[in-house]
C-alpha cells in the first residue's frame, strides 16, 4: 500500500470512530444516571470487553518501562476528560459539549509541533480558522446573557478540549513505545489498560463526590453496555490504529467530525432550535475540515499492523 492510499485509509478510519463518539452524548443522557458514574461505567466495561479481546485476539503482551509511564497520561486524562465533559452534557447539552470539547484540534496541533516536530502549512491553518469560526457561529448566543451554570459548562467543555489531546498524544506515544525492539503491542491492549485506569481514577471521583454507583435498571444497564462496546471500544480501536498512521494535527482536526455528528443529533432527537447562523456555522466547519484534509504532501507515519 502506498503513503497515499495508507493516508486515505488511516482517515476513513478515525472519521469512523469520530463519528461513532459524536453519538456518545446521547447514549450518556439516555443512560438517566449521575455523569460520574456513566463514565466509570462506560470504562469499566469497556476495560473488560477489551481485556476478552485482547485474550481472544492476541493474547497479553509485556510493555516496556517506558510505555508503562506514557500510560499514566491517557489514564488520567481520559478520566478528567469525561468527568468534565459529562458534567458540560448536563449543563448545555450533548451537542454543545461535544463541540467545545474539540477545542482539542488546537492543543493536538501545538504537541505535534513541540513533541513530534510536525510543521503546520498555509492550507492547515487556514482549516483550523475556518472550522473554529464555524464553531463560533454554532455557540450563536451572547455571552453575557448566559445564566451562570450555562456559563460554567462552556468552561468545562473547553477545558474537556485539554484533556481530550492529553488523552490522544498519551495513547499516541503508549503505542509508539510499546514496540521498541519488538514486536508491537496491540492497541486493544494499549486501551484496556487505559480504561482500567480510568476507571478506577473515577470510582475514586464517584465516591468522593457521594454518587450512586449502581444502575437503576436493565434499560440503564443496556445504554451503558452500548456506550462502553461502541461507544468506546468499537470508535477508540478505529481512531487509535488510524493516528498511528497520521500526523497529530491533522488527526486532530479530522476529530471535528464528533462535533459535527453530536450536533445533528441534538438537534434532530431533542428538538433544538437551529437560526440561518448556526446552519451556517456547521457548513464552515466542515470546510474547514476539507481544506486541511486535503493539505497533504507531508507523507505521513508508516502503517503499523495491528
Amino acid at each position: 500500500m502506498s503513503h497515499a492510499q495508507a493516508s486515505r485509509a488511516a482517515s476513513l478510519q478515525l472519521l469512523a470512530g469520530a463519528a461513532i463518539i459524536g453519538s456518545n452524548g446521547i447514549l450518556v443522557r439516555l443512560a438517566g444516571m449521575p455523569p460520574t458514574a456513566v463514565a466509570f461505567w462506560r470504562m469499566l466495561l469497556a476495560g473488560v470487553l477489551l481485556a476478552a479481546l485482547v485474550t481472544l485476539r492476541h493474547g497479553w503482551q509485556a510493555l516496556p518501562g517506558k510505555a508503562w509511564r506514557w500510560l499514566a497520561v491517557p489514564v488520567l486524562a481520559f478520566a478528567i476528560d469525561l468527568w468534565m465533559w459529562h458534567q458540560s452534557i448536563l449543563r448545555i447539552g450533548p451537542g454543545l459539549a461535544t463541540l467545545l470539547a474539540n477545542a482539542q484540534v488546537f492543543f493536538m496541533a501545538l504537541a505535534g509541533v513541540l513533541l513530534f516536530r510536525e510543521r503546520l502549512g498555509p492550507r492547515f491553518v487556514a482549516g483550523v480558522l475556518l472550522a473554529f469560526f464555524g464553531l463560533w457561529l454554532l455557540l450563536g448566543a451572547d455571552w453575557a446573557s448566559l445564566p451562570p451554570q450555562y456559563r460554567g459548562g462552556v468552561w468545562l467543555g473547553l477545558a474537556t478540549g485539554v484533556a481530550y489531546a492529553a488523552y490522544n498524544i498519551g495513547i499516541k506515544r503508549t503505542q509508539a513505545l510499546s514496540g521498541a525492539g519488538r514486536a508491537r503491542v496491540p492497541v486493544e491492549q494499549v486501551l484496556c489498560l487505559a480504561a482500567f485506569g480510568s476507571a478506577l481514577c473515577l470510582g475514586a471521583i464517584g465516591w468522593a463526590e457521594g454518587e450512586a454507583l449502581r444502575p437503576p435498571s436493565l434499560h440503564t444497564w443496556g445504554v451503558l453496555l452500548a456506550l462502553a462496546a461502541i461507544g468506546h471500544c468499537l470508535s477508540w480501536i478505529l481512531i487509535s490504529r488510524a493516528m498511528g498512521a497520521l500526523p497529530v494535527a491533522l488527526a486532530g482536526l479530522l476529530l471535528l467530525a464528533q462535533p459535527i455528528v453530536a450536533y445533528l443529533l441534538d438537534v434532530l432527537l431533542f428538538d433544538v432550535p437551529v437560526s440561518p447562523r448556526q446552519w451556517m456555522g456547521l457548513a464552515v466547519s466542515l470546510a474547514g475540515i476539507f481544506v486541511a484534509g486535503v493539505r497533504g504532501r507531508q507523507p505521513p507515519l508508516p502503517v503499523q499492523e495491528p
